[in-house]
């Protein structure tokens, strides 16, 4: 019995990892090829992170980024900068209360190095 093998289909996730895998060799930053890593997974399997999550292992002003979805639930009592591939609306309003959000493309393109950012999740 041959097995099938499932391939990413959603245009902006496959196109998201190539360029992650691309800027991870160009700028030798490991951090982008991680991320890549945990996208190539089954969706089912990406972080689901709560805000309280997010503060509790945060401090003033960092970046942080999620590979997978960031959740409303708790509050961010710090600035803080988020990335992730995608935000509930309670999430992205509690952020951006007190910081920014970012796409993960987004963060890439103002950080190419990855430098000082912690991954959540």
């Amino acid at each position: 019995m041959s097995m099938k093998i499932a391939r990413k289909s959603n245009p902006r996730l496959i196109s998201l990892v190539n360029d992650l895998k691309a800027k991870s060799r160009e700028e030798e930053a490991p951090i982008w090829r991680d991320i890549a890593k945990r996208l190539e997974k089954p969706s089912r399997n990406y972080a689901e992170v709560n805000l309280s999550q997010i503060n509790r292992h945060s401090t003033e002003g960092e970046t942080v980024i999620v590979a997978g979805k960031v959740l409303g639930s708790g509050s961010v009592d710090h600035s803080v900068n988020v990335a992730a591939l995608d935000f509930s609306l309670k999430a992205r309003e509690k952020v951006e209360a007190k910081g920014k959000c970012y796409s993960i493309e987004g963060l890439m393109e103002e950080n190419p190095k990855g430098s000082g950012i912690r991954i959540i999740g």
